[in-house]
């Protein structure tokens, strides 16, 4: 399929779509409201997202019925999304400008020379996104390359450009249909992966992102110019199974761009202007929805090495639930299970009716690695302690497990200030450079010395005085003497709570992990949550933004930091409030586990059943150490066997 051909397409989508429109303006003009048009389960699912997202008041979402019934637009829509629409925070520009860091202009290259240009932008680590118009094969993907930072400073100096070459004999998947392209992108002359440097743009496998009537942003490079936005006059005319057409300025260049909301999530991948039968210029743009191009990858027959690379698009973006349909159009993708796809991504387990669901939250730390096989291990680990109580072992297969070590990774990738090979310290190696992390960071080394009985009072939370200088570069000391009296490494210790920090002190790097695991979770019934480390700061928020139809019968800590202060303080919840879904709580905790150091839970946690585990020096903060103890693992047995 050519460029004319794909043109004609569209104009027929257009042509064929004419009633449709009709009645969106009907409706739009009717109700006073630009984002009446939609159903009521795509309001629904858009009001919930952007409130679990904390981009609108919880409380506007009273009005909206939980029994399934209609959804009445002027209280929902005027409410909730012109709450998060009509008045931008100011971060608005700084989100807009790390979104826009993942684009780039791809230079095609026939023969030896440039024969063209286009946009793309990064979806994985090594992983970018275009228009099969762009790149349509093999060939001419080969001896391309993406041109990341042509765009120009707040001073309007000329960035220096940041070149990688193409490499489609690792990856290359298309369809002229949908007109994408993802081909795997090479190292740069550093050897560093492009995402390390310009972090990548996650593709959500969520409904909600997006109503008829919302703006939409697009970054590219039109004309082949440094890069520019699209942000004015813009809206979401209307939404088709597998695309979506919109009102906003492009030209020739912008094809293969990120078509953005306003929270910066990309809700399409933009081909090319409807152009007027008639002749008279252009009457529409149009971009091919996520959705779409996130089936047609799960459909891909590719060989292991080649799946093993998609799996950097990460587990967010697993399609879940029907396909949209021409009668009931939604925004991404409706609840479900998705379980063949998610399975082959090593994020999810067998469903069975009338049976609880064990999920196993793990801690940081576990980027590149293979989800199946860590779930794996989580099992042998149960096993033992399960065999030791007398109880059966656990199918590894019915066991879910929301993977976000990747998505972790990435979220904090640029955010190390100083290299480990130049610091002064350990302490001052793991310092987060955002300035909440880097206070929480501080925070908890000083809080675990003073609970780890330093004797001298502890130091003040860094200052922004100086990053390496100061009460930063005091760190060194408490962590140094939780080292000694925990028997644990001071790396091993300093990089928990650098990723604790990150996670608690920036909403960003937040947002993408739960993101990452509720795109991993059952969306109903009952669920069994043992959570590790990190895993169980997660936990505590996850419990107040569960599907509706979930609950926690039994949920595990190990290993966990959450008797804090400076952990349980900046909870979703603000303290240590029990979340309501749970009703029994079982926390396991070792004297020698630095990351414990807060425990026992029950002197700060209302109704926590501390149970000390005696796992051994070199390993006290072994997930393995603590399902393998017998009261832990027996817990958990019982509370699976109880739901069938």
């Amino acid at each position: 399929m050519d460029l004319r051909q794909q043109q004609q397409k569209m104009v027929e989508r257009y042509r064929e779509t004419v009633e449709q429109r009709a009645d969106i303006r009907r409706r739009q003009v009717e109700t006073g409201s630009p984002f009446a048009a939609d159903s009521a389960e795509q309001l629904r699912a858009r009001a919930k997202r952007l409130v679990s997202k904390r981009e609108a008041d919880p409380g506007k979402l009273e009005p909206v019925p939980s029994d399934g019934g209609p959804v009445r637009p002027a209280v929902v829509l005027e409410r909730i999304l012109g709450d998060a629409n009509d008045l931008q925070n100011v971060n608005f520009l700084a989100r807009g400008a790390r979104a826009a860091r993942a684009v780039a202009r791809v230079s095609i290259v026939e023969g030896g020379r440039r024969a063209g240009f286009g946009t793309g932008f990064l979806v994985g680590e090594r992983l970018l996104l275009t228009n099969n118009h762009v790149l349509p094969d093999v060939a001419t993907a080969t001896g391309s390359f993406a041109e990341f930072d042509f765009e120009s400073d707040a001073d309007g100096v000329p960035k220096p450009v940041d070149s990688y070459d193409l490499a489609p004999d690792e990856l290359f998947v298309t369809d002229p249909a949908l007109d994408y392209t993802l081909v795997a992108v090479g190292a740069g002359s550093d050897a560093r992966r492009p995402g390390a440097v310009h972090g990548w743009l996650r593709l959500i496998a969520q409904q909600g992102k997006i109503v008829i009537g919302e703006p939409v942003n697009i970054v590219g490079h039109p004309d082949a110019r440094p890069k520019e936005i699209a942000v004015r006059a813009n809206e979401l005319l209307n939404q088709l199974p597998q695309f979506l057409h919109y009102r906003t300025d492009t030209e020739p260049g912008n094809s293969g761009s990120p078509v953005f909301n306003d929270q910066w999530e990309v809700v399409a991948l933009h081909h090319a202007g409807v152009p007027d039968p008639d002749g008279a210029g252009w009457i529409a743009n149009e971009g091919a929805r996520v959705s779409g191009i996130l089936r047609h990858l799960t459909a891909a027959a590719l060989p292991p090495e080649q799946q093993a690379l998609l799996a950097e698009l990460g587990p967010q973006s697993v399609p879940v639930g029907p396909a949209p349909t021409e009668a009931a159009p939604v925004d991404d993708h409706s609840g479900g299970s998705g379980t063949d796809a998610q399975e082959r991504r090593g994020v999810t387990g067998r469903t069975g009716a009338g049976r609880r669901r064990v999920v196993f939250l793990h801690g940081r730390g576990q980027q590149g690695h293979n989800p199946a096989e860590l779930r794996a291990g989580w099992c042998r680990g149960l096993a033992t302690g399960l065999a030791a109580a007398g109880l059966p072992p656990l199918d590894a297969a019915d066991v879910w497990f929301p993977f976000y070590g990747d998505a972790l990774a990435s979220a904090t990738a640029t955010r190390e200030s100083v290299a480990l090979d130049t610091a002064a310290t350990t302490a001052e190696a793991y310092v987060p450079a955002d300035p909440g992390a880097r206070t929480v960071y501080a925070a908890l080394i000083a809080e675990s010395a003073e609970a780890a009985g330093m004797p001298e009072p502890k130091p003040e939370a860094a200052q922004e005085s100086g990053l390496l200088g100061g009460a930063v570069a005091a760190l060194q000391r408490p962590l140094s003497w939780i080292a000694a009296r925990s028997g644990l490494d001071d790396i091993v210790i300093a990089a928990v709570f650098r990723d604790v920090a990150a996670y608690l002190g920036d909403k960003s790097v937040r947002d993408t992990v739960l993101e990452a695991v509720l795109a991993g979770l059952p969306q109903d019934g009952e669920i069994v949550l043992v959570s590790h480390s990190l895993g169980t700061v997660v936990a505590l928020d996850l419990c107040t933004m569960l599907p509706g139809g979930t609950s926690v019968p039994l949920l595990v800590t190990a290993g966990s930091p959450l008797g804090l202060d400076a952990v349980y303080k900046r909870l979703l919840a603000r303290g240590a409030v029990r979340p309501g879904r749970v009703d029994a709580w079982l926390n396991a905790w070792a004297a020698a586990d630095a990351v414990a150091i807060g425990c026992p839970l029950g002197d700060t946690w209302d109704r926590v059943r501390d149970v000390l585990c005696a796992n051994p020096k070199d390993r006290a903060h072994d997930i393995a150490q603590y399902l393998s103890h017998a009261p832990v693992a027996a817990e958990i047995g019982r509370a699976r066997s109880a739901g069938g």
